[in-house]
């Protein structure tokens, strides 16, 4: 076939949203001289109709405005993560709310552009948000220090967007997120994008003993204690030029986050026993999987320290909400496994990576990865088939299934679901869709 002869590529088809009839046929031109294909409505009403009757010919790209008459451009961006096959969302919002659109990233938008709208920006974001829905490449995003992150799903993008637009500032970053969604590796890819040139220091707050956290935060002065006989920096120290990333910091006791104020207020660290503050320069990156919000209503946290944290919170998606990365995601971790693990490339077949997809995974990309490797070890062959998976998401002899780990969980709770969850490592959320799923609703009855 000649290059005459061959068929063009089909334009990308663009929905916009957009209720001013001016700016709204601006640019639909705009992007129909530029190439691509274009529907306009004037409402978020009219485009969740319009995505819900896409046909064979589904969108590529919606472009909305987050003020809208009705419904906002939030449900546009609901009704794009929730389409088949899910369409990358832009908003567009006024000079100067940015926050806004902040939130609207945080809800799964790709990208955002701000009014008054410059022609070239436009053709700009279109692109690279195009590029980034579409290109096989674009679902690996590696940080410098060789730190990678897999999916394409739009609102993992969104909150590697967000990473990429914040990692060069000062600004504390709260990530968000159940456990095992990846929030330490969001952590070391924002290190290693900000330029800081210290090390990377993690703490698990809920994995050191509470006699010992402010220790291990803080450090000590020699004879500040019994058996005290050196001077002992602390993570703030180790981290001195660099970031201390806090995981679980929801489970910091109230007398340590007091101490945690002050060095986020004045930069300043005081080691046990001694009687200097000093001063650090450290990026703070926390983490959850708990509502700090609730926790603070309910008096365990402390409402000024909430504040200082959640100057820009990044929201991780649960894999069960981005099933569409499950393959992709299954692929990378089996060539990292097998080269763990000494054994030779390991290929998985589509049948297994189907019974992945339908499988409850609500300890998220880690379960993931802790059935892969129980399955590579156990398959005697280069090839994951489905039974091979069967064999290794079957609970191990002894331990307990999900559904028996919810009951215990909420039996131990005496039905106090936000205890329950953080019980369990879980978000609410996710506690819900598994007491929805198992139709424990109403359990434990007394």
């Amino acid at each position: 076939m000649t290059p005459e002869m061959r068929p063009r590529p089909r334009p990308a088809r663009i929905l916009v949203v957009e209720d001013r009839e001016s700016l709204r046929s601006l640019l639909q031109r705009a992007l129909v001289e530029e190439g691509y294909e274009v529907a306009a409505v004037e409402s978020a009403e009219a485009a969740i109709a319009a995505l819900g009757a896409a046909g064979p010919r589904p969108f590529d790209l919606v472009l909305t405005d987050l003020k809208l008459p009705g419904l906002s451009g939030l449900e546009v961006v609901r009704a794009g993560r929730e389409a088949r096959p899910p369409v990358a969302v832009v908003v567009m919002t006024a000079y100067g709310t940015v926050e806004a659109a902040v939130e609207a990233m945080r809800r799964g938008a790709l990208d955002f552009l701000e009014k008054p709208v410059e022609i070239e920006a436009l053709f700009d974001r279109v692109s690279r948000a195009l590029g980034i829905a579409a290109a096989d490449d674009d679902a690996v995003f590696e940080a410098p220090d060789g730190t990678r992150i897999v999916g394409r799903h739009p609102r993992l993008r969104a909150a590697l967007h967000l990473l990429e637009r914040v990692a060069p500032m000062e600004t504390t970053v709260l990530l968000l997120g159940d456990s095992g969604t990846g929030k330490e590796l969001f952590a070391r890819a924002l290190h290693s994008l900000s330029g800081r040139q210290g090390a990377f220091v993690a703490l698990n707050c809920a994995a050191i003993p509470e006699a010992l956290l402010e220790n291990e935060l803080f450090g000590h002065e020699r004879g500040a204690f019994t058996g005290a006989d050196r001077r002992q920096e602390g993570r703030f120290e180790a981290a001195r030029g660099g970031t201390l990333f806090l995981d679980e910091i929801g489970e910091l006791p109230l007398g340590v986050q007091a101490k945690l104020l002050r060095v986020l207020e004045d930069r300043v660290v005081e080691r046990i026993g001694g009687g200097r503050a000093e001063k650090v320069d450290v990026r703070l990156v926390a983490a959850t999987n708990r509502d700090l919000r609730e926790l603070a209503e309910a008096g365990g946290f402390r409402r000024d320290l909430l504040y200082r944290l959640d100057v820009f919170a990044i929201e991780l998606p649960a894999l069960e909400d981005r099933r569409e990365d499950i393959g992709l995601l299954a692929r990378a971790l089996l060539r990292h496994l097998a080269a763990k693990l000494g054994k030779p490339a390991v290929e998985i077949d589509d049948a297994a990576v189907a019974r992945l997809e339908e499988a409850a995974w609500p300890g998220n990309v880690r379960e993931l990865s802790n059935v892969l490797e129980r399955a590579l070890i156990l398959s005697p062959t280069n090839r994951l088939t489905a039974g091979d998976l069967e064999t290794a998401l079957r609970p191990l002899a002894g331990q307990p299934s999900d559904e028996q780990r919810v009951r215990e969980a909420l039996l131990a709770a005496e039905g106090d679901r936000e205890a329950a969850a953080a019980s369990l490592g879980w978000s609410p959320r996710t506690l819900r869709r598994r007491i929805k799923d198992y139709g424990l609703e109403g359990f434990p009855k007394y």
